[in-house]
């Protein structure tokens, strides 16, 4: 049979998951506000509407790296407490700034360009301070702390700014009794403790991702931001399953299987021919590739979901499409292969597929490319 299927791939996405995800998520953080973080196009599954979806559950504030992410959410009309806080120099500030969007500081240079951006703006700029607790990348050094809450507060004075959050990030809070846990906490607070003394008077106080919103209520604060488990991934596997902590996969990888075709024994499979035959067989063409984000690390090992039998990868993961050894089966051209998904089916996991290729399930979900659609089910909420 050397029919080609016409329906591709597709990256379903489950809001009504999503939503559960969220409730779960604020009722382990009780007390504290939620911001769903919706970074890198909400981790692969679709910044807007999941976005949207993350409000209707509850969530107070969203979260972007980057401020171009940030403004595309105010340009979908998504109103609301939006923070983003990867930024360099000459970035749009003032946008920011207009569009109400809260903007992360971690050193004099940044302040010195929400000032002047404020000053074009003819607007007060909503700052949130960053401190490096121990992580090591963005936030100011307990060192230069002093200089930069100094500054903050005379601009905040003159009503340049408006300090609204003070923060920090855990650097190994998926590795439960890791000693800069709390090492970092006591530097938070001591921080936050020096702003307050100094006049700082912030709406939130935030630490705690997405593992210590599920494993240290110490760190909740005033607010959670939680990424990758509001998508229904577990952090960290040493932590636990997503089931584990009421949580479910909200999306689903499947393509069409392309081409089913029979091969004699000692067949090479895909470049290299890492993959041989053993015996006469049948194998399937499933139409994705690295360029959709399928890791080439999982080259023989990435786990498939074909005829309810779960396969493994023949041979080289190519630009467009892989194959499957389907051993003898007769699967028809434009069956439904299952990369990944919940589990219920019996089909693999995204963490499956992360120690398949040595990596990490927050790898796997954001890297799936533009080429596949995403699907996104259940848009409206289901009457309570």
């Amino acid at each position: 049979m050397n029919e080609t299927a016409s329906l591709r791939a597709r990256a379903e996405i489950d809001l009504a998951a999503l939503r559960a995800n969220v409730r779960e998520l604020r009722a382990r953080a009780a007390g504290a506000q939620l911001m769903a973080v919706v970074k890198s196009d909400a981790y692969g599954h679709g910044a807007v509407p999941c976005a949207r979806a993350a409000l209707e559950a509850g969530a107070t504030w969203l979260g972007t790296a980057t401020p171009q992410e940030a403004l595309a959410l105010r340009a979908a009309g998504l109103g609301g407490r939006v923070m983003c806080w990867l930024w360099t120099p000459g970035g749009p500030w003032r946008e920011a700034i207009e569009a109400g969007i809260d903007v992360s500081v971690s050193g004099m240079w940044a302040l010195r360009e929400v000032l002047a951006a404020a000053g074009a703006a003819g607007a007060p700029a909503r700052v949130q301070l960053k401190a490096d607790t121990g992580l090591g990348r963005n936030g100011c050094q307990p060192a230069d702390w002093p200089e930069l809450v100094a500054a903050a507060r005379a601009a905040e004075a003159a009503g340049s700014i408006r300090i609204t959050g003070l923060w920090s990030h855990f650097a190994c809070a998926d590795e439960p009794g890791h000693p800069s846990i709390a090492a970092q906490l006591t530097a938070f607070r001591d921080m936050v403790a020096y702003a307050e003394k100094e006049g700082v008077d912030p709406e939130v106080r935030h630490m705690a991702n997405s593992p210590a919103t599920l494993t240290l209520p110490e760190a909740h604060f005033d607010l959670v931001r939680t990424g990758i488990a509001m998508y229904g991934i577990s952090p960290s596997p040493e932590l636990g399953t997503p089931a584990d902590f009421g949580l479910r996969p909200v999306m689903t990888l499947a393509a069409s299987i392309a081409l089913v075709k029979r091969v004699p024994a000692g067949h090479g499979i895909s470049y290299g021919h890492h993959y041989t035959t053993t015996a006469e067989t049948t194998l399937g063409l499933v139409p994705v590739g690295y360029a959709d984000g399928i890791p080439r690390h999982a080259s023989g090992r990435g786990p498939v979901l074909v005829g309810g039998v779960t396969r493994r990868i023949a041979g080289r993961v190519a630009m467009d499409q892989f194959v499957v050894d389907l051993g003898g089966d007769e699967v028809g051209v434009g069956s439904e292969a299952v990369l990944f998904g919940p589990g219920d089916r019996g089909e693999p996991t995204a963490e499956d597929w992360a120690r398949a290729a040595d990596t990490i399930a927050y790898e796997i979900v954001t890297r799936i490319g533009t080429r596949v659609p995403r699907v996104h089910l259940n848009a409206t909420p289901a009457e309570s």
